[in-house]
């Protein structure tokens, strides 16, 4: 009897499944070791200090944002809860090594912008202060760019309507203008400043009458104190005359002399008077007055 062929059975290559193993256990490392680095690159394994911000609200705040100094993320959010008293709760974690630029007079901002995402920023200006402690609760300012459209518009509504209010024809600032503009026609007039002192030019035409009329007063005195200078001069011509006819009438002639002395002494007090009228005389060119 003829035996009948053996049929070979397929096997497969040797150690296959050991190879599998491999590479499961290679990508299983590998996932671990971008995990662990991410981990790493994220500060996971890096010495944290807590800061816990108080806001109103988190809008815009998610975990992982950046708190930044000076444009530099120093921290990052780990977590965001409702407190007791309905505020936000923002936990900040900071590296050790970036918590130096954190002071107990540091201020921490939330800023939100109309277009984009909130920013968390902190401020620190007197580097001098004492370093702020781990867990330490501060509040955040907020900085909304929506929140003060409303205001601006009411702000700009009210200086529209200082201005209509000022260009009107009645308003103050016109009358001033106006006020302004005949002060300066005044000025520019026959009469000048003194116009504008006295409030009209037919006022400064009144003063000016009455100082020329004064003047021509002061020359009238002048010409009755220059027929007094001629009067003194014959006096003196007569005590001289006086004086020549003898012993008998000198006693007559010194009491001439007296009363000469005292008319002099009067004259004097004139003319000192009209040298202060002169001197304070604001239009006077030539009013001097000479006695003997």
């Amino acid at each position: 009897m003829q035996s009948e062929p053996k049929l070979e059975s397929s096997s497969q290559p040797p150690n296959i499944e050991f190879k599998v193993a491999l590479l499961i256990i290679v990508m299983v490392m590998l996932m671990l070791g971008s995990l662990v680095y991410v981990m790493y690159a994220r500060g996971v394994f890096e010495s944290t200090q807590r800061v816990v911000l108080i806001a109103d609200d988190s809008e815009g705040v998610i975990v992982g944002m950046d708190l930044t100094f000076s444009g530099f993320p120093i921290g990052r959010v780990q977590r965001v809860e409702l407190s007791d008293e309905g505020k936000a709760r923002i936990i900040i974690e900071v590296a050790r090594e970036d918590a130096k630029w954190l002071r107990t007079s540091s201020v921490f901002t939330m800023e939100r912008s109309m277009v984009g995402s909130t920013h968390l920023h902190v401020y620190s200006g007197v580097l001098a202060d004492p370093p702020l402690p781990d867990g330490a609760v501060r509040a955040v300012l907020i900085g909304d760019a929506a929140a003060e459209i409303p205001q601006l518009v009411n702000t700009v509504r009210g200086l529209v309507e200082n201005l209509q209010n000022m260009t009107k024809p009645d308003s103050s600032l016109n009358m001033s203008l106006g006020n302004l503009q005949t002060v300066t026609q005044n000025l520019t007039g026959p009469y000048g400043a003194l116009s504008v002192v006295l409030g009209s030019e037919a006022h400064a035409k009144k003063v000016i009458s009455t100082l020329d009329e004064s003047k021509a007063a002061m020359i009238q005195v002048n010409t009755i104190l220059g027929e007094v200078r001629t009067s003194l001069k014959g006096v003196d011509a007569v005590l001289v005359e006086a004086q020549a006819v003898g012993a008998n009438a000198r006693v007559a002639t010194t009491d001439l002399a007296a009363l000469r002395e005292q008319v002099e002494m009067n004259l004097h007090k004139v003319e000192h008077l009209v040298d202060e009228i002169n001197r304070k005389w604001p239009l006077a060119r030539d009013t001097e007055i000479k006695l003997p």
